[in-house]
């Protein structure tokens, strides 16, 4: 009875920690492309604007978090966390690739009902067949031995849409890449350089995370017309601190998805929590949007691989997050300058 309660108040810290981060980021979880004019090629904030005072702070109150959770990690308390999850989660983990195929499902046949979207609701097209073809994915989900054929579906319909809108809009979705890749190793039973397929679609839903966190502090005006709309979803801050918070926290917890298995599985929870949260919100086509990710992250909450926690971790996690922040930045800002024209200093070349 004493070890029950020690987990349960243990649990209810960690629930506790996690409340204002996710009643933060809950709001402005929803993908704004599916609800506000947006301009891809348009000209991003400069960084100069980003990376202000503002930023620097909320980034270091995020890695204090993401140091504590890492201390946590090989500690009485974190395994306590670790076993208590493996319990909890035993159903999810049993059935994870049965719940992804009924997911995928769902999203598909209701991508057939809606009509004229490749595979998120601002992908529009006339193609009639899309919509057939997104169908017939549905069907082949019904046996665990044709899930192959719907992962390699899910990659055509990925480069068919990366044709038609370019490689820079698809860069806000490798998770469908990631989700295919598992649907192809599930089915076919193998692992790619030593990585089970639930690694390689938890990279991918980090990766899409992180961009699209970038996407936030490039483009916090695309956001005016919801926080015009819901001026309660800023909880007070100005709209230029609320969504830099929002893309701090986002950040954050993608990064954590990639780290070690207690950090990575907190995010996962906090992650599905602000999603499944921000359907209630947005309706219907959030709900369909953001469904596949969703129980990706339920999956990845699961998995109870583990690995040793060193100290070497909790130090070079400031290391790594910094760098992969870095290198977000870069990324987006010198890909959209190369791609669509951008300031000389980022191009190397003049802009006519």
């Amino acid at each position: 009875m004493r070890t029950v309660r020690g987990f349960r108040g243990r649990l209810g810290t960690a629930a506790a920690l996690a409340v204002p981060f996710a009643a933060f980021a809950t709001e402005a979880s929803a993908h704004v492309k599916w609800f506000c004019a947006f301009d891809v090629a348009g000209q991003p904030r400069g960084l100069e604007e980003v990376l202000c005072a503002d930023f620097e702070w909320l980034v270091g109150i995020a890695l204090a978090c993401l140091m504590l959770g890492c201390l946590a990690e090989g500690t009485p308390v974190g395994t306590a966390l670790l076993n208590a999850l493996d319990r909890v989660t035993t159903r999810i983990r049993t059935d994870t690739h049965f719940l992804v195929r009924v997911t995928l499902g769902f999203f598909f046949v209701s991508l057939w009902s809606l009509g004229g979207i490749i595979l998120t609701p601002e992908l529009k097209t006339d193609a009639a067949w899309i919509p057939w073809l997104q169908l017939g994915l549905a069907g082949l989900l019904i046996s665990p031995r044709t899930t192959p054929f719907v992962g390699f579906g899910i990659v055509f319909l990925f480069a068919y849409a990366t044709a038609q809108y370019g490689t820079f809009h698809l860069a806000d979705y490798p998770v469908f890449l990631g989700v295919a890749a598992y649907l192809i190793l599930t089915g076919l039973g193998v692992t790619v350089l030593g990585l089970r397929p639930i690694d390689v679609v938890r990279w991918a839903a980090a990766i899409t995370l992180m961009w699209a966190s970038v996407e936030k502090w490039a483009y916090p005006h695309w956001t005016d017309p919801l926080i015009a709309a819901k001026p309660a979803m800023t909880m007070g801050a100005s709209p230029e601190l609320f969504m830099k918070a929002a893309g701090v926290i986002e950040f954050t917890l993608a990064f954590a998805l990639i780290w070690t298995p207690l950090v990575r599985r907190m995010s996962a929870i906090i992650l599905a929590g602000i999603f499944i949260s921000a359907v209630f919100e947005f309706g219907k086509i959030d709900a369909i949007g953001h469904s596949g990710i969703i129980v990706v992250l339920l999956g990845i909450a699961a998995d109870d691989a583990r690995a040793v926690a060193s100290r070497r971790q909790v130090v070079l996690a400031p290391a790594y997050y910094g760098a992969a922040l870095a290198g977000f930045l870069a990324l987006y800002y010198v890909g959209h300058a190369l791609l669509f024209g951008g300031p000389a200093e980022l191009t190397g070349v003049p802009v006519i």
